[in-house]
């Protein structure tokens, strides 16, 4: 099997921790470990290291490659810019394709956070099999735990099960809901968090793209004739420059009739935002998550990172504060989703030297 790693995201929602140099997943956001490193470790437990590929920019390439010491330099897939996960899963699937015709390839973003390895391991092994027995494009859902508002929700048919494990036929996939729509969803035991990673053969998937985008699959069609030519990287940025820019989701897995759902139940997380990382990271006996040069004064169920600087708090609750070399963010908990817009807004202030 062929893993590859989608690593193009900027991290907007880690601002001011996450730049463009230094985006989300090259982060020791939840661990001592980058999180780019932690999903390559994972990955590697799965397949030969050599079979594992990662999708990015070029400015990443060096800081990837440092994060990344046992990736091979010729797996790493450069894109010329980000055009959402449709283009960039469909260049991988053409190099990976043009390699072996018959390779089974996994998708999967750099910035999650999976425990339980036996169990990811088992879907993953289980969602290989349908994928070539089948030809099935296989999506992973994992058993909610509550009615999250934060993630997409996958509609199973239970009556459409596959004899190979927890494997079942996709209805529909819905967008992030709101609160009582995501505990309706909960309730009725037919949906499951759309986790964002995918398994099929690369042939299928470029075969769907045929079917769905067809002019995305024109371009890389014309991509694929130029791999291992002095040609291809001038053919890459003048197809790229045209190709449509949208998700694999609305591109194709909304559309396509062989779409298969693994219901998963290892313990998930895709880190979308800091309260994420406050749910997830030890706490104290106040309920505050500390990092760096701090000190508390009768404060609670704070997230509090310092890269340099002493941050003092007295009498603070519910906050996350964090602190850079250039820029501090405070934000309730709760609101830290909105970190994304105070990026978009930094960006339209010209002040691009904070991005």
């Amino acid at each position: 099997m062929y893993c590859v790693i989608i690593a193009g995201g900027v991290g907007k929602r880690f601002w001011p921790r996450s730049r463009k140099n230094s985006p989300k997943q090259l982060l020791n956001i939840v661990s001592d470990e980058t999180m780019i490193k932690m999903t390559f470790n994972r990955l590697s437990k799965l397949t030969d290291k050599d079979k594992i590929y990662v999708v990015a920019n070029k400015q990443l390439r060096n800081a990837t490659l440092e994060a990344l010491p046992d990736l091979k330099e010729e797996n790493y897939i450069e894109e010329p810019s980000g055009k959402n996960t449709g283009p960039c899963i469909g260049l991988a699937a053409i190099i990976i394709a043009n390699k072996n015709p018959e390779a089974v390839m996994g998708v999967f973003p750099a910035d999650h956070m999976i425990e339980e390895s036996e169990k990811f391991m088992s879907s993953v092994e289980t969602g290989a099999i349908v994928a070539e027995t089948h030809r099935a494009l296989v999506t992973f859902g994992i058993t909610p735990t509550s009615p999250s508002t934060g993630y997409g929700y996958i509609q199973y048919d239970k009556n459409k099960p596959l004899p190979k494990g927890e494997v079942y036929k996709v209805k529909a996939f819905a967008e992030k809901p709101n609160y009582s729509t995501a505990k309706r969803f909960v309730e009725s035991g037919d949906f499951l968090w759309n986790s964002g990673m995918f398994i099929w053969k690369a042939t299928s998937i470029l075969e769907a793209m045929k079917n769905y985008i067809p002019n995305m699959y024109v371009s890389l069609e014309n991509i694929k004739v130029s791999i291992g030519t002095p040609q291809y990287t001038s053919v890459l940025k003048k197809e790229w420059a045209t190709i449509q820019s949208i998700s694999i989701d609305y591109g194709v897995m909304e559309k396509a009739n062989n779409v298969y759902v693994v219901k998963s139940d290892f313990e998930w997380n895709d880190v979308g935002s800091w309260d994420a990382v406050y749910n997830l990271k030890e706490k104290d006996s106040s309920g505050n998550v500390q990092n760096g040069n701090v000190l508390t004064i009768d404060s609670s169920n704070c997230l509090i990172h310092s890269e340099k600087r002493l941050i003092a708090t007295i009498g603070i609750e519910n906050l996350i504060i964090v602190e850079t070399n250039d820029a501090i963010l405070i934000t309730k908990k709760g609101e830290s989703e909105k970190v994304k817009d105070m990026f978009d807004l930094i960006k339209r202030s010209n002040s691009e030297n904070l991005l």
